[in-house]
């Protein structure tokens, strides 16, 4: 299945989009139908892999490029070791304020690591990957970007992976990155706060709610939220029996917390 079915009608837009940062006429990608991929195992017997368009670089090396008009087509592989405070971010398109406060906001790892402990997942993948939350031209991420990623996932036997996109622009990015990755028979769930792109873009599962650009896997320092947003969104790995977007329940329980005074 094309990550892209209509990659010539996009490819001819994009030539004649101006590049603005506000997306303005920008022409996202469509797509009708989705891969899809059975999981092969239970959660509590997986190996999970994390992908995060935050942008993400270790301090002292060179950011993504957020200049280029087709964006950088580069990824970076982290260990799970390499601590928060040693991460910087190139961000475009969203506001990294929560991230450089709570990192699990788009990179989850404690709360995952969480997850592993008491056996919700088998575990997770001792490196995680990040790419730029700049991305236009997505006929390279297609084309180049997408299929590297799914190869270092076969590499590592990932059975499952998350993504988290941070900006709006970085859910399509990520939609079609999990289109590759589910090509090559790993199971994905992308979680999203802009269903309209994702929709269109058709990445095999996704799990949205009205959240924010830049704290799309919760809110900074805030773990219950986190892990309510996180929970269902794995659950459902399992559970879905077809490509599909399904809402999460977040909001409510949320509003509850908040007249509490619960955090």
């Amino acid at each position: 299945m094309k990550l892209i079915e209509k990659v010539g009608e996009f490819s001819g837009r994009f030539k004649g989009w101006s590049g603005n940062e506000n997306l303005a006429n920008y022409p996202f990608v469509e797509n009708v139908y989705a891969p899809f991929a059975p999981l092969q195992r239970a959660l509590p017997m997986l190996n999970l892999g994390l992908v995060s368009s935050a942008g993400a670089y270790i301090d002292g090396t060179d950011p993504f490029d957020l200049d280029s008009k087709d964006g950088d087509l580069n990824y970076r592989e982290f260990p799970l070791e390499v601590e928060a405070e040693d991460f910087l971010y190139a961000a475009k398109g969203y506001d990294p304020a929560a991230v450089k406060r709570d990192r699990n906001v788009q990179i989850p790892i404690d709360r995952l690591r969480e997850y592993e402990a008491n056996g919700v997942i088998g575990r997770l993948n001792e490196v995680w990957w990040s790419v730029s939350s700049w991305i236009p031209n997505a006929a390279r991420v297609a084309d180049e970007l997408a299929p590297q990623l799914a190869d270092r996932l076969v590499a590592h036997d990932v059975k499952a992976a998350l993504l988290i996109p941070a900006s709006r622009l970085c859910h399509q990015t990520l939609g079609i990155v999990a289109r590759a990755i589910e090509s090559r028979g790993i199971s994905t769930m992308l979680i999203s706060v802009d269903r309209g792109v994702t929709d269109r873009v058709r990445p095999p599962r996704t799990a949205y709610y009205t959240g924010e650009f830049g704290s799309v896997a919760g809110k900074a320092d805030w773990k219950q939220y986190q892990l309510r947003v996180l929970d269902e969104a794995l659950r459902w790995i399992e559970t879905f029996d077809q490509p599909a977007s399904r809402k999460l329940a977040v909001e409510l329980e949320t509003a509850t917390e908040a007249a509490r005074g619960e955090r």
